[in-house]
């Protein structure tokens, strides 16, 4: 509960930051009470603590609290220039704080209400956020796509724990799933509904063939707000996605364990396939953001085997590759008039060494090369899947990363190159020059104590 009123407190204080004049040391009470966020996580560890019956601070919460919260600080220093602006910084600031309050509630929710209200408590704030940059009219176009997407999933969710409670008579998880044990056949009313919110959570995790939204919203929305949504938002949708079929549905999973194979093959097959073919380094990265989500489908598909430890490790190693990718392709499209084409980064090692070699290790990790966190990640994903008997989707996978490799390299070819303006550097300040060397620190240092995480849940 702690940990609830902390961040929706932060949010209210936000809204008022302008008038209190607290512009300028707001950003450090922010990642303070992120902290502070960390530190109510680890000393209620192992309580699980129950809030009303409608949702349960137990170390699966906590844990993706952790993740979620660390991720974000990572985030908020990187986008330091996002809260600039006089007139907006305390909305902005606002709009993020009371998303950190969605993602808490979807990572803990123990009734289907209070999934519904993460879901919109997450998702309206991101639709103001992705639109913020008023000037452009990309923007303005991707706000206006995922708002009216969002809500048409939104509205599938919504049906979809409608038809289960009609099923079952309640939207308690786990009352819903004592339910489905004493039933020795699942009624079609039930599984409809579940298909509706399993269609609906794919959405929201930019899984295919429900992902047509995301390239366009990345590509439109300010880089900052786009690193925000494939790193925060994405390991918020997969962990709230797992503890519905985890704690809800597990027991049905005859009956959709093969929707979820091939809603993963066609993730992997198509975001890999259409990345290497994009010459924009913003929609490129946003295409390897799905491929990631491919995956990641993988934990839910063996949700039986309670893999929720290798879901939080690839959350955490794919977010940190991620946003230093992004906030060092923020940093190089603004030095290059905000182009975006992969040719920005052509003599990066001689413009700025230490971002050309932060950003290799990102694609590194990212492809799933050793001996970077990333290749442990993806190893373990597919250690799980050939366990439960999925060897045909390894298969897939290692070719999607196979295709990965080359797309990824179309970045560290170009960065190794030669530029004409070569002598042309690239300047960034000594708080990002930090955060550079902690993301490197952190996918080497994930792969060599891995256990650091596996070992949480």
């Amino acid at each position: 509960m702690k940990e609830l009123l902390l961040i929706s407190g932060l949010g209210v204080l936000a809204l008022a930051a302008g008038l209190l004049n607290l512009r300028k040391i707001f950003m450090p009470v922010v990642i303070l009470g992120l902290l502070g966020n960390i530190g109510f996580c680890i000393s209620d560890w192992g309580s699980n603590e129950t809030i009303y019956n409608m949702l349960l601070m137990d170390n699966y919460a906590l844990a993706f609290n952790i993740v979620f919260s660390i991720i974000t600080i990572i985030w908020f220093i990187s986008s330091a220039d996002y809260f600039t602006d006089d007139n907006n910084f305390s909305d902005h600031f606002a709009l993020v704080l009371f998303m950190l309050t969605g993602c808490l509630l979807l990572v803990s929710f123990s009734n289907m209400v209070m999934l519904f209200l993460g879901i919109e408590i997450l998702s309206i704030p991101l639709f103001v956020l992705v639109g913020s940059n008023k000037t452009k009219i990309k923007s303005n176009e991707a706000a206006f796509k995922y708002f009216l997407l969002g809500s048409f999933a939104s509205a599938f969710l919504l049906f979809g724990i409608t038809l289960v409670y009609g099923s079952t008579g309640s939207f308690d998880t786990a009352t819903i799933s004592n339910f489905i044990s004493t039933h020795q056949e699942v009624t079609p009313l039930l599984f409809t509904g579940m298909l509706l919110m399993l269609a609906a959570m794919a959405f929201k995790a930019s899984v295919a063939p429900f992902h047509f939204w995301a390239p366009d919203v990345y590509q439109g929305a300010p880089t900052n707000i786009t690193a925000l949504m494939a790193t925060v938002v994405k390991t918020v949708a997969f962990a709230a996605f797992y503890r519905l079929f985890h704690s809800t549905f597990m027991l049905m999973s005859k009956e959709y364990i093969f929707i979820f194979g091939i809603l993963s093959a066609l993730t992997l097959i198509i975001s890999n396939i259409t990345a290497a073919v994009q010459t924009n380094a913003k929609r490129m990265l946003a295409y390897s953001s799905i491929s990631h989500a491919g995956f990641m489908m993988v934990t839910i598909l063996t949700v039986r085997s309670n893999t929720a430890n290798v879901l939080l490790y690839y959350t955490l190693v794919y977010s940190i590759s991620s946003i230093a990718a992004f906030a060092i392709f923020g940093a190089v499209s603004k030095a290059n008039n905000e182009n975006e084409e992969i040719n920005i980064f052509k003599g990066l090692v001689k413009r700025n060494p230490l971002m050309a070699g932060t950003m290799t290790l990102a694609l590194l990790s990212m492809a799933g090369i050793p001996p970077l966190a990333g290749f442990m990640a993806k190893y373990f994903v597919f250690t799980i899947a050939v366990s439960n008997g999925f060897l045909w989707l390894v298969v897939i996978a290692i070719i999607a990363s196979l295709i990965g490799v080359y797309y990824y390299f179309k970045i560290i070819i170009a960065m190794f190159g030669d530029h004409e303006n070569a002598d042309a550097k690239i300047e960034i300040n000594g708080l990002q020059k930090f955060l550079l060397i902690i993301c490197s620190s952190a996918m080497i240092l994930l792969s060599v104590f891995p256990d650091l995480i596996l070992n949480l849940l």
